[in-house]
């Protein structure tokens, strides 16, 4: 196998040649005098709220690093559901003290504690996510002079649906912080794009590295001991989703679509598989409403649940690219999102899914519509989402990504990469 750091003006024709294969040990490793144990790349990633979709990506892309190259902690905001699998995978953690996912005074007290974790442990390599561990995170590696610094756009932290002064807030904290880290990923090309348009990172600089699934944990297609356990019969269509029952998700407009998709299909079944702050308000207007819509509540298994609905539906009114919507493509479930940020990287209107406007119930209805009186090619939709995700979205991509990343920016090989491509910013 060839690795890719360059070797300049080593190469034919001018161009650099990579760095030589390994050759083949000449006698068993146990028959060897113990070879020294070689230093280890030290990466602490930084994110605000260690849960859910950038969370759960953070959590696979440390998990999955080679655990014989890199030494990986992760440090954030205390409490969230993620935080005992990583130390049950052998991750360094850190839950610090007075560190929230909205700015406070007590955040001067945050990047103390995180410059003196960064000093302390020595890290090569500090990986920032989210806008309060991206702003804080930079800020305390350039303090302590890190080696490399990388920020992931899992999603940009202003959106319309803020109020002005916080939205100038929150942008010109990233604009601030732009010049702190020696590169930048993003888990969307749309988001990428919005990254560099908003002034965010530099032209040039952003790469695009898919947010991976489990895609082993998720049913390839329908799954009938899911929908056994949704307890909704297998005549009866089920239109569901996955997520946060939060303003973000705009659960509100999911049970007004359902309302409206009552009129034409009344004997549809809705499930909302998840738990939040208005989940109460969600069953008052689904009961202002007449609609049914059952609340599963928190779910470990929602992965797996997903894959028993008919149709699948995010009405989010900001979302980076969706875990659950990646999760539910995987099943080759046929989805209604709203094409907002980096969603129609994803769900290609006709050909994955069907996009909407955001805050549209009555034409995420439409197309909900749609898809149930055209079975055929729903299903069909289901099946090329499925073969994209999985073609693309699985961990050891991702990681195989990062790690080139953190090789490239460190000069050091990157397996794979083709002779004369160079490595670095």
């Amino acid at each position: 196998m060839l690795y890719g750091t360059a070797v300049p003006g080593s190469g034919r024709d001018g161009r650099p040649a990579a760095w030589p294969a390994t050759p083949p040990p000449v006698a068993p490793v146990g028959a060897l005098p113990p070879a020294p144990v070689l230093p280890r790349i030290k990466v602490l990633h930084v994110i605000t709220r260690f849960w859910a979709g950038a969370g759960g990506n953070t959590l696979l892309a440390a998990e999955g690093m080679d655990p014989d190259r890199y030494e990986v902690w992760v440090a954030g905001v205390p409490g969230g559901d993620l935080w005992e699998p990583a130390r049950a995978a052998g991750i360094h953690t850190v839950e610090v003290p007075g560190f929230r996912h909205t700015l406070t005074p007590a955040d001067l007290v945050v990047l103390w504690r995180l410059v003196r974790l960064i000093r302390r442990e020595r890290f090569t390599v500090v990986h920032t996510h989210s806008a309060k561990g991206g702003f804080l995170g930079r800020i305390a590696a350039r303090l302590c002079r890190t080696p490399v610094v990388v920020h992931t756009f899992h999603g940009l932290s202003f959106h319309p649906y803020m109020s002005r002064p916080r939205r100038t807030v929150y942008r010109g904290l990233e604009r601030v912080t732009r010049r702190l880290a020696h590169r930048f990923l993003a888990v969307a090309p749309r988001v990428a794009q919005e990254a560099v348009e908003q002034g965010l990172a530099p032209p040039g600089r952003v790469e695009v590295i898919p947010s991976a699934v489990q895609l082993e944990e998720i049913p390839e297609g329908f799954d009938p001991a899911a929908r056994a356990v949704l307890g909704v019969p297998r005549e009866r269509p089920l239109i569901g989703t996955v997520g946060r029952i939060d303003t973000q998700k705009d659960p509100l407009g999911f049970v007004r679509m359902a309302a409206a998709i009552r009129v034409e299909h009344p004997d549809t079944a809705f499930v909302m598989i998840g738990d939040g702050p208005l989940a109460d308000e969600v069953r008052r207007l689904a009961a202002d409403l007449d609609v049914e819509v059952t609340l599963t509540g928190q779910r470990p298994d929602a992965d797996r649940l997903v894959a028993g609905l008919d149709v699948f539906v995010i009405t989010s009114l900001y979302e980076g690219l969706g875990r659950a919507l990646t999760e539910a493509l995987a099943s080759a479930r046929p989805a209604v999102a709203t094409a907002v940020n980096g969603v129609p990287d994803l769900v290609e209107h006709g050909a994955t899914g069907l996009l909407v406007v955001p805050a549209d119930p009555e034409g995420a209805a439409r197309a909900v519509g749609w898809l149930l009186d055209h079975p055929r090619e729903a299903a069909e939709m289901g099946r090329q989402g499925a073969r994209r995700v999985r073609a693309t979205f699985a961990p050891e991509a991702m990681c195989g990504a990062v790690d080139a990343c953190y090789r490239g920016l460190l000069g050091l090989p990157v397996p794979g990469r083709d002779l004369g491509a160079a490595s670095g910013p």
